[in-house]
């Protein structure tokens, strides 16, 4: 069932949303040659917890780290490692939760360690365009579909694979809810939006084709001809009028 916030939950997740954002900007910030994706989740969990927030992720099914740290080929869900240190041209996505005064925020980015290649860069900045252009169809005259349909053509069209497996998500009290919101689209037109929903809307696109494949530690998951992959996400809220970012101030900051 989808479950439509008061004024009153969404202060609360922009509360929450602000802080994973905060952790979002704190791990970019440290995304260099020679750090570690263990340094970097300590990185984020600290600033979590500095605001009195637990970290979402951590032990979420089983889950072992704070942030998702997933690096060039991988594209999701990428466990922080004190073994996996950032090499010189590497792409790092961050993917962070933070759970406040009962709420969630979510978020990710993808960010440079150090010099990285052309397609690297476009693919990084493709991602990120095309989360705005899906959010321009987050209104209730519009459906899930339209957004996925938008966020897909975008990607399609500079030559880049959109995901399938994995989708984004209501969020709210549960970091996962009802409905999923697809970076593609499909058959059938999804739900109708309306203003009080809060999703999670998260493009995870690759530069060759979209399959994926999850290894044999039950988490990660990496594309399936080894090409790059990017991921960008935040948290938003449908209104009347323009949906508002909950997970927002990195938004011109992403390399």
């Amino acid at each position: 069932m989808i479950t439509l916030k008061s004024p009153k939950e969404i202060k609360l997740m922009r509360e929450a949303g602000a802080i994973a954002d905060a952790a979002r900007r704190a791990c970019g910030a440290a995304v260099e040659p020679g750090i570690t994706t263990y340094e970097l989740d300590a990185i984020a969990r600290k600033v979590i917890e500095g605001y009195g927030a637990r970290p979402s992720f951590l032990n979420y099914n089983g889950f072992p780290g704070s942030i998702c740290c997933s690096v060039n080929d991988e594209v999701i869900h990428g466990i922080p490692s004190k073994k996996r240190k950032i090499q010189e041209g590497d792409i790092v996505k961050i993917d962070v939760g933070a759970f406040y005064n009962g709420y969630h925020g979510d978020c990710a980015a993808t960010f440079a360690a150090g010099v990285i290649t052309p397609v690297a860069k476009e693919l990084i900045e493709v991602t990120r365009q095309s989360f705005y252009e899906g959010i321009k169809f987050a209104r209730p005259e519009y459906r899930i579909s339209d957004i996925a349909r938008a966020i897909q053509e975008y990607n399609e069209s500079h030559g880049f694979g959109v995901v399938r497996e994995y989708v984004g998500h209501g969020i709210g009290r549960n970091l996962h809810e009802e409905p999923e919101v697809p970076n593609y689209w499909e058959r059938g037109h999804g739900a109708r939006l309306a203003a009080g929903m809060t999703l999670a809307i998260e493009p995870m696109v690759n530069q060759g084709g979209y399959d994926v494949k999850r290894l044999s530690d039950g988490w990660t998951v990496k594309t399936a001809d080894g090409s790059l992959s990017s991921h960008f996400e935040n948290t938003i809220v449908i209104t009347e009028g323009e949906p508002i970012i909950l997970t927002a101030q990195l938004a011109e900051e992403v390399n």
